[in-house]
């Protein structure tokens, strides 16, 4: 029996059997796993859409799973002003692994997750990815760069997220209108990345990037390393070696930190700290280091500060959370569940075709992220998306470039660590 669609006991019918009591709880158990919007109602008519939301919770990735977790808590009550339908959402935890990630997406579809989102890493998203297609259930990545997770052919997998040769492209474009407004360049960098899906999809495009963006600078050495390193010091002391003017950066949350202690240990100030990726604009790594975070510039998928439902989102997740800043984490885990909203509403059913259908033919105009809106093109990737280049000041985040999203002017070069007090 589905909770909500039992009726009064009669007469004889007041004395419940066994089999209809657990009918009952089990029913009420698979209720309760629908958490932070609502117990989710029997399916049918005005029955909350039960998506599976997979985020990296625990291990290496937890800071930046659970901050993505907070663009899931803020997006009821915007959803129901714009008037979408409910969403029940079913949690479940990827640990940062690959194969806890296939497992957790096999188990929350068992459990009636009827469209799943997630998972932030790539490696992760690239095994749900394989899984929902598999078992013929919409998939929405909130947040993954690997090009090639929307190039295998999927008809249930849909990415509103850059690929890493669109986050490429966008931060050279980015970085050349930030070098032309300071009237200052680098003549050299060293490339430092982590060895992870995302990061290797980043290495292997920078080259062909590079050629085609006439940069102002060489890279004279390519260093890469395990985002689960817990001492960079010698990867720094080669980087500072190769006498490069400023670090090109792909990193996570904790090794962003691990670097940025080495270059105050090693004594290094580069010009700039160019990074194409998370880690650097993170609350933690800004709170964790304070005056020592400020400067590094940061090429990413962003928001437009100009548009409605950006300063809505802002203004729900400084109520909820005052001291965290709105960034790419919140932006693009609200967006995916604002793309599940307004498919289900259109679709007008749960049935895993009708919403795929209706995610293939999104057109959604009132967004957060940097671009025209959100839509599909035949491979299940929103290619209108644009990013912007932030940077750290304060220990909040501005925009300083493309100019048509910036509110603020770059700060430049990197002020010497050891005279920040």
């Amino acid at each position: 029996m589905k909770p909500g669609s039992h009726r009064k006991a009669r007469g004889s019918e007041a004395c419940m059997t066994r089999r209809r009591f657990m009918g009952l709880s089990a029913g009420l158990a698979g209720a309760l796993t629908a958490q932070p919007f609502a117990i989710a109602k029997a399916q049918g008519a005005g029955a909350p859409l039960k998506v599976g939301v997979l985020l990296p919770r625990s291990g290496v990735q937890a800071g930046i799973g659970q901050d993505c977790q907070r663009g899931v808590d803020i997006a009821p009550g915007i959803l129901k002003d714009l008037g979408l339908p409910e969403l029940a959402i079913m949690n479940a935890d990827t640990e940062t692994n690959v194969e806890v990630a296939r497992a957790r997406a096999e188990r929350l579809i068992g459990e009636g997750a009827q469209l799943i989102v997630g998972a932030f890493d790539s490696g992760q998203s690239t095994a749900i990815a394989q899984v929902a297609e598999q078992k013929g259930i919409p998939y929405v990545i909130n947040i993954a760069a690997a090009p090639p997770i929307t190039e295998q052919g999927y008809k249930f997998v849909f990415r509103n997220f850059p690929t890493a040769s669109m986050i490429l492209s966008d931060a050279f474009a980015n970085q050349k209108e930030i070098f032309a407004a300071v009237g200052s360049a680098p003549k050299s960098v060293v490339f430092m990345h982590v060895n992870d899906t995302y990061g290797t999809s980043m290495q292997k495009g920078i080259d062909a990037a590079l050629s085609k963006a006439d940069m102002p600078y060489k890279i004279l050495d390519t260093i890469a390393y395990d985002p689960a390193a817990r001492d960079l010091s010698v990867e720094v002391a080669k980087a500072k070696a190769t006498g490069a003017e400023a670090l090109l950066l792909v990193s996570r949350l904790n090794d962003a930190m691990l670097l940025t202690r080495e270059l105050v240990k090693q004594r290094w100030t580069p010009m700039a700290v160019l990074s194409m990726g998370p880690g650097w604009y993170e609350d933690q790594y800004l709170k964790t280091l304070g005056k020592l975070s400020d400067g590094p510039i940061s090429f990413v998928p962003w928001y437009d500060p100009n548009k409605p439902l950006s300063k809505a989102l802002e203004a729900a997740l400084v109520k909820a959370h005052p001291d965290i800043n709105l960034n790419t984490n919140h932006i693009y885990t609200f967006e995916a569940l604002l793309i599940a909203a307004d498919a289900y509403k259109r679709a007008g059913s749960a049935d895993p075709k009708a919403l795929a259908d209706a995610i293939r033919a999104t057109d959604i105009t009132d967004n957060v992220s940097i671009g025209p809106g959100i839509r599909f093109d035949a491979k299940g990737q929103n290619a209108t998306l644009k990013n912007a280049a932030i940077q750290n000041r304060g220990g909040k985040l501005v925009t300083v470039a493309p100019k048509a999203a910036a509110n603020a002017q770059p700060e430049w070069p990197l002020s010497p660590y050891d005279k920040r007090g």
